[in-house]
């Protein structure tokens, strides 16, 4: 049984940053709302507490028993987490007094402190609360002071079965320079965690749990020739092997040749896949329909329709394989009840509720870098592993206003000379995700001495680690330059071409 540290998410736009450091020492981790009941078992060996957009004394602010929590295993509290341990335990939390927002310097009041091993006497951290501890409760004491604040970092080993410690700072940003020693130190040497969660491990782990839980069933999956559906098929396979039954749909929204070049890849890879064409079904469902949502939701019932009148042809499938990858999950729960809608994930639901079968979800608690390592460690090729991120419902969504086989057509044209070219000049490596948009916007231009009244497209390219943040990518000007060039003098229809400079967030990734 892998041991795990629980994150309990108190709303924080850090939450992810910690997980993400928790896993990078090679320890794993799972986050859960505050709210939800810790199920115990004997993996679990810590929990952290996050920060949080709330004050410990808001009326409403969320709130967990921490006193029952030390009883089991080590706490950590971080920023609002360590403001709640204080409250709790009966100490004093209040505004602050002076500006407690950014670089900030602990210095040590406890040199023994387990939680500060190995950190500097001078420490750059970085702060971001407006509510400071203004007294710690009884039984606590103080490990750490910055000019600013009396309470940096402080600690008990005697009010509970295991020690509960607590820091005003995040140790999981950049910025706090020796965060991930600060990290470490509690998960390994409070907690006793070993460092052995590795890509390696995973891939064990994960194919016995597949075979203990699939036996000699039968398993379908749905591929789409991305990096998450194909490392989960590939994990399945090498579990069950030709137990496992491929569809790959072509829904007439995918790039330029990617059905063909991707059923030919996948058949090389030893996977049993059969490919289905139904860009006319799709395309007659689609007509005429230009609101977002209602796209991707035609998109998923079709697919669904699709996929299960294909699998209605096959015998004895007791379990359907999915690509679900942790931020589908993440993104899917809050910290106060259900999220607001963003967009419909497209891994998350549907199929399981409407084939009645069990789920194998491979992937499901990894991010993205993650199932890249884990794919290199079962030898699948770079040219799925590099491959950016593409959304479920494909060209639909980068289609705004409605669709028609000819427009996508020519954004599939466009694309293709776009992602070509980040490729020629070495670029494609180095962003996370590009993709282009036709815009429902036709505007004026000249082509030779004619006048022209066609369409724009916009490129997009953005620079991330896991997809949950994005900056815009700062791609050369010559290099925009030469692709605006030859999208408008090979791609009939399209006048104009604009590139995207927002950043998620505010904005997001895809443009519906």
């Amino acid at each position: 049984m892998t041991e795990k540290i629980i994150i309990l998410d108190f709303g924080s736009q850090y939450t992810q940053l910690i997980a993400r450091c928790v896993r990078e020492l090679n320890i794993y981790c799972e986050i859960q709302p505050c709210q939800k009941p810790i199920r115990w078992d004997p993996s679990i060996k810590g929990i952290i507490l996050s920060g949080s957009p709330f004050s410990v004394n808001d009326a409403g602010a969320p709130d967990v028993d921490i006193a029952a929590m030390a009883a089991q295993v080590p706490v950590l509290g971080v920023c609002y987490g360590a403001q709640l341990m204080a409250r709790n335990y009966g100490g004093e939390v209040g505004k602050s007094n002076v500006r407690e927002y950014g670089r900030a310097f602990i210095a040590h009041t406890n040199k023994a402190a387990k939680l500060l091993y190995d950190i500097s006497p001078r420490s750059q951290v970085w702060m971001s609360h407006s509510d400071t501890i203004k007294k710690i409760p009884d039984g606590f004491e103080i490990i750490a002071v910055t000019d600013n604040i009396p309470v940096a970092a402080f600690q008990s080993n005697t009010l509970a079965a295991h020690p509960i410690l607590g820091i005003q700072f995040h140790p999981e940003v950049t910025h706090s320079v020796e965060g991930k020693i600060i990290l470490r130190n509690f998960l390994v040497h409070i907690c006793g965690l070993r460092q052995d969660w590795t890509p390696a491990a995973f891939v064990e782990e994960t194919i016995a749990r597949i075979k203990a839980q699939v036996g000699d069933k039968k398993v379908i999956m749905a591929l789409s020739g991305g990096v998450d559906s194909t490392v989960a098929a590939e994990l399945i396979h090498k579990a069950i092997g030709s137990n496992l039954y491929c569809i790959f749909v072509d829904n007439g929204l995918l790039r330029k040749d990617e059905f063909e070049l991707v059923l030919e890849s996948y058949k090389h890879m030893g996977l049993n896949v059969k490919g289905v064409n139904a860009k006319d079904l799709f395309y007659g469902k689609l007509d005429g329909v230009s609101d977002p949502e209602q796209k991707r939701k035609i998109i998923g019932g079709l697919f669904i329709d699709v996929f299960t009148s294909e699998a209605a042809q096959l015998q004895n499938i007791a379990f359907l394989g999915q690509g679900t990858i942790y931020p589908d999950v993440i993104e899917s729960v809050s910290v106060n009840g259900p999220s607001a809608t963003i967009k419909s994930h497209h891994n998350v639901g549907g199929l399981p509720e409407k084939m009645n079968m069990g789920l194998v979800e491979p992937l499901r608690f990894l991010f993205k870098d993650e199932v890249r390592r884990v794919g290199r460690e079962i030898g699948i090729s770079e040219t799925f592993l590099g491959r950016h991120p593409f959304p479920g419902p494909g060209l639909a969504i980068r289609i705004l206003g409605a669709i028609t086989a000819d427009k996508v057509k020519m954004l599939q044209e466009a694309d293709a000379i776009y992602q070509e070219a980040l490729k020629e000049d070495q670029l494609y490596d180095k962003v996370w995700q590009a993709g282009t948009i036709l815009l429902p916007v036709q505007s004026v231009g000249v082509m030779g001495d004619e006048r022209t009244y066609e369409f724009t497209v916009a490129l997009r390219a953005v620079t991330s680690t896991d997809g949950m943040t994005a900056d815009w990518a700062h791609l050369p000007y010559e290099f925009l330059a030469k692709v605006s060039n030859e999208i408008i003098n090979r791609v009939r229809g399209i006048n104009r071409v604009v590139y995207d400079i927002s950043s998620k967030p505010p904005a997001t990734i895809e443009w519906e």
